[in-house]
């Protein structure tokens, strides 16, 4: 049996930001803000210059989930650890949970990795960070609060040599009204909206939203964000200050159509 994975002198799996407003009706997650490694893994086997790019992060998203939260009044829960060493806006055991390869790059620490040693990154990183998403959300169910989950997320302006148009992406799956309504308040703001681009959401390619939006039958989205557009502190400062306008118009529209606490009916 190996030692654990995370040492004295890493950082936590997760970072709480915001707050101040505990009946805010938003609860913010970042999948894929943070770029750390586990002292123990040293450099994945990657250059540094890599680490930065898409691959390792969702560039700028930690900005602009932090200003939102201050701006609203909402909680954000961050994952702080390099999606190459565990995807947590994945299943445990997907292929795509700890990639050998991402856009390229080889990624050679997670090359002929033992069960142990990927069941570890799960049990120290992926659970943690999931954890404490639950333990919010129990805690507001408990004391009555109405919760929009939203997921936030950045994109890459070019993909395999294809350029991405969209300005956001907003990604929904078996419940698609709050990301819908959000669609539209953003196309009214003049922006370059994907509806479900340039990913789509599903059952198996993504996890925060499955497990703890549809399960709960709470309102949630997956928005997504260009990273050209947030990579600086200005862009950054942009979105959160639209952000912070589009989503409660988003949920009070949401309201007048479907009412404050509407059961989620999720398809079979």
């Amino acid at each position: 049996m190996t030692d654990g994975l995370l040492g004295a002198g890493d950082p936590p799996p997760i970072l709480v930001h915001g707050g101040a407003d505990p009946n805010s009706p938003f609860l913010l997650v970042s999948d894929h803000a943070g770029q750390a490694i586990p002292t123990a893994l040293a450099d994945l086997g990657v250059r540094a210059e890599d680490r930065a790019r898409h691959i390792g992060w969702d560039i700028g998203i930690d900005g602009v989930g932090r200003l939102l939260a201050s701006r609203l009044g909402a909680l954000l829960i961050e994952q702080t650890y390099s999606r190459l060493v565990i995807d947590c806006n994945r299943t445990p055991g997907h292929p795509t949970a700890i990639v050998t390869v991402s856009d390229g790059t080889i990624i050679p620490v997670n090359n002929d990795l033992t069960a142990e040693a990927a069941s570890m990154r799960t049990l120290e990183i992926f659970d943690p960070y999931h954890t404490r998403i639950g333990e919010e959300l129990d805690r507001r169910e408990e004391q009555g609060l109405e919760t929009f989950l939203v997921a936030l997320h950045s994109f890459t302006p070019e993909m395999g040599g294809i350029k991405r148009p969209w300005q956001a992406g907003v990604l929904h799956n078996h419940d698609p009204r709050f990301g819908r309504l959000l669609v539209e308040i953003l196309r009214e703001n003049g922006l370059i909206t994907g509806d479900n681009e340039p990913y789509e959401l599903t059952d198996t390619s993504d996890y925060t939203i499955p497990i703890h939006g549809e399960r709960r039958r709470i309102p949630h989205v997956e928005l997504e964000i260009r990273q050209d557009l947030i990579e600086s502190e200005a862009g950054q400062t942009e979105w959160a200050d639209r952000l912070a306008n589009v989503l409660p118009e988003a949920r009070s529209r949401y309201h007048a159509l479907y009412g404050k606490h509407p059961a989620q009916e999720l398809d079979a």
